[in-house]
């Protein structure tokens, strides 16, 4: 299926589209009934308190609905993306001819990435799209300086994430390169080389960990001072009930929830962008059978 083409998240996007497409249609029914679930919860309490059940009863279709789409869903997709999985690696496999076992090893881990984002992140983003705009538009209901809030937190992530994300690349570059060199450092049988590979792997991973602690430590001071200035707004310039204290706070946490998804996916995208250039023959190039051979006899 895959013969000849790039292998992209664009190229699996094209030849696996019709189950693609199911799959994320349920994401897309299964978030918008998530997303109504706190406003329902809020009119609940309200009904509730003034003696009416209608708005519990519409609570209790609209999570059993839930139940089994997001079943249904997960049982597909494991099917799926399992398929798209063999196709990207078997064609990963055709291309290796000549190359290191070694690379093709590590660009098998690799290429799978690709498939697990389809089927892991891009769901998370249709998710957060569908929270972030539920929660700006039922914010924007109770107060309009709510929503602008939310609205100018986002803008600061995004900017906080740029100044990084070229380092993140980076990173993820000399990671990947270690990797591939595993199965023929492991063939050597060499003690100290072993060693040496297991520790150059380690400090590149606490580089990247480090900048991840950095990195999410101020998206979360921003998201705190969100969640903070909503609730003190709201107290102040907002009439209260029960359930509009309720929806108010429950939107502003969704809105963060929904939020650190971005970073999240932005910092995957970095990983993905360097693994695309690399299994499709960028800068990096294969090692041949020749120089795999003298590289193992090498004394150590």
């Amino acid at each position: 299926m895959l013969k000849g083409a790039n292998l992209t998240v664009g190229t699996l996007l094209r030849t696996f589209w019709r189950p693609i497409s199911l799959t994320w249609f349920l994401v897309l029914i299964e978030t918008t009934l998530t997303a109504l679930i706190p406003l329902l919860i809020g009119f609940a309490i309200d009904g509730l308190l003034a003696g009416n059940s209608t708005a519990l009863l519409n609570l209790a279709m609209v999570l059993t609905a839930l139940i089994g789409v997001s079943v249904l869903r997960r049982l597909y997709d494991t099917r799926i993306f399992g398929t798209i999985r063999v196709e990207l690696c078997k064609a990963l496999a055709e291309r290796s001819n000549g190359g290191s076992i070694s690379t093709l090893n590590a660009r098998l881990g690799m290429g799978r990435e690709l498939a697990d984002f389809l089927e892991q992140q891009v769901p998370a983003v249709m998710t957060a799209v569908v929270q972030f705009t539920t929660a700006l538009i039922v914010l924007y209901t109770f107060h309009p300086t709510l929503a602008y809030a939310a609205l100018a937190t986002a803008v600061a992530m995004l900017a906080l994430y740029s100044v990084f994300h070229g380092r993140f690349f980076r990173l993820n570059a000399q990671f990947n390169q270690q990797t591939e060199k595993q199965v023929r450092i492991l063939e050597t049988r060499s003690h100290d080389g072993l060693v040496a590979h297991l520790r150059r792997l380690r400090a590149i991973e606490v580089r990247l960990s480090d900048t991840e602690a950095c990195v999410y430590g101020a998206i979360f001071t921003i998201l705190l001072g969100f969640v903070i200035f909503n609730l003190w707004f709201a107290s102040a310039h907002v009439k209260i009930t029960v359930g509009t204290i309720f929806s108010i706070i429950s939107y502003s946490w969704e809105f963060v929830e929904a939020a650190l998804v971005m970073p999240v996916t932005l910092q995957v995208w970095s990983r993905l962008s360097e693994i695309m250039k690399r299994i499709n023959g960028g800068e990096v190039t294969m090692v041949s059978a020749e120089q795999h051979r003298k590289e193992t006899r090498q004394p150590h």
